[in-house]
C-alpha cells in the first residue's frame, strides 16, 4: 500500500533539487502534490515531468503573501492538506568581513521568515493528525566558514522545529526536521572536481547524498510510520556530523 495514499502535500521550494525529489516520491505514495517555486518555467517543467496528481504553484517562499495565496489554491481545490514540506533555502558564501546587509536579509528572508510564515499560512489548512517537515542542515550545529550566516538560518530553523512540535503537539500536528549534508543535485554541477572532493572527505560513507535519499528521509517523517516522532531532527549525512 501507498504510505500517503489519499494525502494532500505541499511542498513548498518543491521545483528542482531536493523538494523536487521530496514531491515526486509523495506523488509516486499515493499523494495529491502541490510544489512551488519562484520561476514560472521551473514550476511548469516540474508539475509536467511529475505528471499524474500533480499542481504547479508560483511563489516566492519569502513573500507571505504568496505563500497565503498557495494555502487558499489548496483549500480551494482539496479542502484541507495532510503534509507539509518547508524546504525553500539560501545558501551563499560571506565571511564576517564580506557580510552586508543583503546578504544577510535575503538568508534570512527566505530560510527563515518563509518557514515562519509558510507554516502559519497552511495553519488553517493542516488536518488534525498532519505532519510537517522543516528541511534544515547539518550545517545547524558546525562551523563552517564562510557560510555562517546559512548555518545561523539553519539553526532558528532546528529551534523553531522544537518549539512548534510543542506547540502544535495538541491538534496532534507533528513538526519535524530532515538535515542534509552535502547533496549531489543539480546546484553541485557548478562546483569544481577540489571543491566536490573538499566536501565527500568528511563523509564517511565517501559520497554526497542523492536527492532521493534525502526524499526517503522526508517520506518517513511525514507518513504514519513515524506517528510517535515530533520535535526531531534526522540527519542524512552519510555519518558527516555524527561520526
Amino acid at each position: 500500500m501507498a504510505r500517503v495514499e489519499n494525502k494532500t502535500a505541499l511542498v513548498v521550494g518543491g521545483a528542482k533539487g531536493i523538494g523536487l525529489a521530496i514531491a515526486e516520491r509523495l506523488a509516486r505514495e499515493g499523494a495529491t502534490v502541490f510544489l512551488t517555486g519562484r520561476r514560472a518555467d521551473e514550476v511548469e517543467d516540474a508539475a509536467r515531468k511529475l505528471g499524474g496528481d500533480v499542481r504547479g504553484l508560483v511563489a516566492d517562499a519569502a513573500s507571505p503573501k504568496d505563500l497565503e495565496r498557495v494555502v487558499a489554491d489548496v483549500i480551494k481545490a482539496r479542502g484541507h492538506l495532510d503534509l507539509l514540506v518547508l524546504n525553500a533555502g539560501l545558501s551563499e558564501p560571506a565571511s564576517i568581513a564580506d557580510q552586508t546587509l543583503e546578504h544577510f536579509d535575503r538568508h534570512f528572508a527566505v530560510n527563515v521568515r518563509g518557514m515562519v510564515f509558510g507554516l502559519k499560512a497552511a495553519l488553517p489548512a493542516l488536518s488534525e493528525g498532519a505532519s510537517v517537515v522543516l528541511m534544515g542542515s547539518i550545517a545547524d550545529t558546525m562551523g563552517i566558514p564562510p557560510y555562517s550566516t546559512y548555518a545561523a538560518t539553519k539553526a532558528a530553523v532546528r529551534s523553531y522545529a522544537r518549539s512548534w512540535a510543542a506547540e502544535l503537539a495538541p491538534g496532534g500536528i507533528r513538526v519535524n526536521v530532515v538535515a542534509p549534508g552535502p547533496t549531489d543535485t543539480d546546484m553541485m554541477a557548478a562546483v569544481s572536481e577540489d571543491g566536490r572532493a573538499a566536501l565527500i572527505a568528511p563523509i564517511p560513507l565517501g559520497r554526497m547524498a542523492r536527492p532521493e535519499e534525502v526524499a526517503s528521509a522526508t517520506l518517513f517523517l511525514l507518513s504514519d510510520e513515524a506517528s510517535f516522532i515530533t520535535g526531531a531532527e534526522l540527519c542524512v549525512d552519510g555519518g558527516m556530523q555524527q561520526v
